[in-house]
């Protein structure tokens, strides 16, 4: 697509996003695709799911994702059964200790060899009611910046293709992040708009309990955030990103986009954080890690007070985005070796609202994943109702924001303009983590 074209589409989807929380239902059902699913009023009603996956090993994101699809999830002090039907699945990869041929025997599952023959059910026409699509984990290529080349694009294209081929569509969820090029990104929310289906995708960070329970105030005068995290670039970025932006898309106006990504690493983060224009970022930085439950310690207990010459003599190792916003907002992410997530935002009254977004991993304080249960839950209530429950601009933005800070780092740590990343939109006021 021209530049020209995509300015257009930015420009018009900022203007859309910023009048509404989500889109109305008549902008998912009807228009020039008239097959769009839109059931909810139907309590019998069970979606039919073409689920797509890379490969389903042991905690790979396709076998939390299945196993909860076809088993059913911890709720509201009970068990939740699945809410939609598996009517067919793709899986691209079997290596070694691979499930997906146990749970196709064991949930006698229709396995196609290719995307399109799950989503027509070996047919010529899209026989389901929604897709899932978890492109994470498994072998597939580097680009030069050493970033993973999932197919999500891809097969969000394809999927796409047997939509317009079909005359309908019908509701899409993507795992993570939409992808590692800034214009497939683009291009993949222009689709759903396009072709008029309910488009949701994102991390589980956002909708997963929080300690303590809280949330940024609607319409909160907020002037800073930060999120202090672990994990690697390009994978664990995009969970810190939208730990952070979903409470800063809380704040006045809405969000306005980004201006500026730069990243920074080790000794450069700590030389530009102790400036004197980050006094706050500071503050932010301490008050997150006070939510932490993994900080550094020796015998048992950190070895001194919490500060940040403390933190940068245990944890020299980081790696930070440092975001400057449209409307003077600044967004501070940093990875670290702390295991879990944390954030913290100061407002206009210099007060600070904290927590940490609760991410018990499987051999690290759980047995299971159940920070899937909430986005599983959405995913499935799209299916039902036909309305994402949250703006999919969301990952739009923190999936600009991740190519930005890798690119910055893939630049030797410059600043780089983002006016590409001119995304607008008004969140939920219902932020509808976890509290059931």
């Amino acid at each position: 697509m021209k530049l020209t074209n995509r300015r257009k589409f930015l420009t018009s989807l900022s203007a859309s996003a910023a009048s509404a929380s989500v889109m109305p239902s008549s902008f998912f059902c009807g228009g020039s695709m008239p097959g769009s699913t839109c059931r909810a009023a139907d309590p019998t009603y069970c979606p039919n799911i073409a689920f797509i996956g890379t490969v389903d090993r042991r905690h790979s994101h396709a076998q939390h994702f299945l196993d909860r699809h076809l088993l059913g999830y911890t709720w509201n002090s009970g068990w939740q059964l699945p809410r939609i039907e598996l009517a067919s699945i793709y899986m691209d990869q079997r290596p070694e200790g691979d499930l997906s041929q146990e749970r196709i025997r064991r949930h006698k599952l229709n396995a196609f060899p290719t995307i399109e023959e799950a989503l027509t059910l070996g047919g010529d026409k899209l026989a389901v009611d929604g897709v899932i699509i978890i492109g994470e984990h498994g072998d597939y290529p580097k680009n030069e910046k050493g970033q993973t080349r999932y197919p999500r694009y891809e097969w969000f294209k394809r999927v796409t293709k047997v939509f317009e081929d079909s005359g309908r569509s019908v509701p899409v969820f993507n795992d993570k992040h939409l992808s590692t090029q800034w214009d497939e990104c683009v291009e993949m929310v222009e689709d759903s708009r396009r072709l008029e289906f309910p488009f949701l995708a994102g991390s589980s960070l956002p909708v997963t309990r929080r300690m303590p329970d809280l949330d940024m105030p609607y319409n909160a005068a907020l002037k800073e955030s930060v999120c202090v995290a672990y994990g690697g670039i390009d994978s664990y970025d995009i969970h810190a990103l939208e730990t952070a932006q979903c409470m800063s898309e809380r704040r006045q106006h809405g969000e306005r986009g980004v201006r500026q990504v730069h990243a920074l690493r080790d000794e450069n983060f700590y030389s530009r954080i102790k400036a004197d224009d980050c006094e706050t970022t500071r503050r932010l930085i301490l008050a997150a890690l006070s939510r932490s439950h993994n900080l550094p310690v020796k015998n048992g207990f950190p070895t001194d007070t919490l500060s940040l010459d403390w933190l940068q003599q245990q944890l020299p190792k980081v790696t930070a985005y440092l975001i400057e916003h449209n409307d003077g907002l600044r967004t501070t992410m940093l990875l670290t070796g702390i295991r879990d997530f944390n954030y913290a935002g100061m407002l206009k009254n210099d007060e600070i609202v904290s927590c940490q977004m609760y991410l018990p991993m499987p051999g690290h304080g759980s047995t299971t994943a159940d920070f899937f249960n909430p986005l599983v839950r959405h995913a499935e209530t799209m299916m039902l109702e036909g309305e994402a429950p949250y703006p999919v601009e969301r990952t739009l933005l923190t999936s600009g924001m991740v190519i930005a800070g890798v690119d910055s780092l893939h630049a030797g740590e410059k600043e780089l303009p983002t006016p590409h990343l001119n995304i607008s939109y008004q969140a939920p006021k219902d932020s509808l983590y976890w509290r059931v």
